[in-house]
């Protein structure tokens, strides 16, 4: 065989690559001698991922159950990569910043437009049945959700508004943590003290969200936003950009979960303990939560309004 120009120059690309890392590229060429071709399934552990649901009763719907939360929680971590490099990458211009806000929105609204599957794809009685069996385990305790905020906002914003006048942007991190409006969501409706939802979620992460929180509080996105020069953050579709993502997060994906607990559930005392107690009448509702991520972005009229109207 007669080696091409184009052969040669990659062979001198690699020899350069692997002297520069210290490596015998002859010793790498062996290797791809006896090395498999790579299939689609392989690289994506296919076979893996399919069986990795395990539900606990032999009711049909439960596998539904399980594989949207599964995917939910992938597309969650695409939207942590996306907010990751968006807030931790060297270059941070308006353009990256753009891009990288396009995808988080992306990803926000395909889990929105999807959520019909935990709508209108489940049979309520299949439900009723199974979710009794999951106690006390909650599709609250998605930390990752939880990363996803801390990231995108100053923690101050995610404080429960009637503790609001307890702590102040300033408060350490414990103190802020410690009024967060997702607590709220996670007593019991007769005592107010904590269910066990809440405190296996807090005994797992608590410290993880609190080291998170530090970590980024002169970096997540609005304070990367903060970093632009005046005129840049003016940008009209920056700006309307990072409007939809408050809205997408804090009305239309809460709307879409409430949406779900009315089809399932009611105020019977029964099925209210199905959801581990949870408070979810109080806590699905934006405009019971308030949550704003840039409150600056918004008018009074808006901040008012949150939470009653489904689109900007």
């Amino acid at each position: 065989m007669k080696f091409t120009h184009e052969i040669l120059d990659r062979l001198d690309l690699l020899e350069a690559k692997y002297t520069t890392m210290g490596q015998d590229m002859l010793s790498y060429l062996d290797g791809l001698l006896h090395a498999d071709y790579l299939t689609y399934w392989d690289y994506i552990h296919l076979d893996t991922l399919l069986s990795l649901q395990n539900p606990r009763t032999p009711l049909p719907d439960e596998r539904i159950f399980i594989l949207y939360h599964q995917i939910t929680e992938l597309y969650f971590k695409l939207i942590i990569q996306a907010i990751e490099q968006l807030i931790f990458d060297e270059k941070q211009d308006l353009a990256f910043f753009k891009r990288q806000l396009q995808r988080v929105n992306r990803y926000f609204e395909h889990l929105i437009d999807s959520f019909d599957v935990m709508v209108d794809g489940m049979d309520k009685a299949e439900f009723l049945q199974f979710r009794m069996s999951l106690l006390p385990a909650s599709g609250f305790q998605s930390g990752q959700y939880r990363k996803i905020e801390i990231l995108s906002a100053d923690l101050y914003n995610l404080v429960h508004f009637s503790q609001k006048s307890a702590v102040s942007p300033e408060s350490p991190m414990e103190s802020q943590y410690a009024a967060l409006y997702w607590k709220k969501g996670a007593t019991e409706l007769a005592t107010g003290k904590k269910t066990l939802t809440l405190k296996q979620f807090e005994q797992k992460y608590a410290s993880e969200f609190i080291e998170l929180a530090n970590r980024v509080k002169a970096c997540n996105i609005w304070q990367v936003y903060l970093k632009f020069d005046p005129e840049t953050r003016e940008d009209k579709e920056l700006k309307d950009l990072l409007r939809a993502y408050d809205f997408n997060a804090n009305i239309r994906w809460p709307l879409v979960h409430l949406r779900s607990a009315v089809r399932y559930l009611d105020n019977k005392p029964q099925v209210i303990a199905a959801t581990g107690g949870t408070n979810w009448q109080q806590y699905l509702p934006p405009k019971e939560q308030r949550i704003v991520y840039y409150p600056e972005l918004w008018n009074e009229a808006e901040l008012e309004s949150w939470g009653r109207k489904t689109r900007m």
